[in-house]
């Protein structure tokens, strides 16, 4: 059976959702058993994950192979004020690692954005990154991990960052065409 691994932060990894099976990977998981396609998904979302470590942990998850590296990591990096550029370095450096090691794994990246109250051209930049290190490397794209979540009190939790169950089904509805493209 083929390998599927989401690496993220607390957007993967499903934090404060009482049941793991509402998860953002296990409902993909879900959509794969339903068309009998062969693969497994692997869950490798950190809560409170930067690109930096992100890149600190990846080896562990590189010890068995991967074919598809699903990669959503980057808010918390805005969040702490780490410049976009590190961002980008960092993130670039984790697909590196992947090709290296899994040469014919397919990968798609999850992007994301800042609100745009917050002033000034970080969010402009921070916006372009993922776009810029998916096309740099031919990765499956989409543009706004959040989109038609983000800012809805009633498909978030009480914190308003992160999503509810609700909130996952619809992430997890537009993400699934883009991911069922490159099983």
């Amino acid at each position: 059976m083929k390998r599927v691994l989401f690496f993220g932060d607390s957007l993967t990894a499903g934090y404060g959702l009482s049941d793991v099976n509402e998860a953002f990977p296990a409902l993909i998981q879900q959509r794969i058993f339903a068309e009998k396609l062969q693969y497994e998904v692997i869950n490798a979302g950190l809560s409170g994950d930067t690109s930096g470590g992100g890149l600190a942990r990846l080896s562990y998850w590189l010890n068995n192979p991967v074919d598809v590296f699903v990669l959503e990591l980057g808010i918390n990096d805005a969040l702490r004020g780490i410049a976009p550029a590190t961002t980008q370095k960092n993130l670039q450096a984790i697909i590196n690692r992947v090709k290296d090691k899994y040469p014919n794994a397919k990968m798609a990246m999850m992007g994301m954005e800042l609100p745009a109250f917050i002033p000034g051209q970080h969010v402009a930049a921070f916006r372009s990154i993922f776009k810029q290190v998916a096309d740099a490397n031919n990765m499956a794209f989409v543009p706004f991990f959040l989109e038609g979540v983000a800012g809805q009190r009633h498909l978030n939790l009480r914190d308003g960052l992160h999503p509810s169950a609700a909130g996952y089904r619809i992430i997890a509805e537009k993400v699934w065409p883009v991911l069922r493209a490159i099983l």
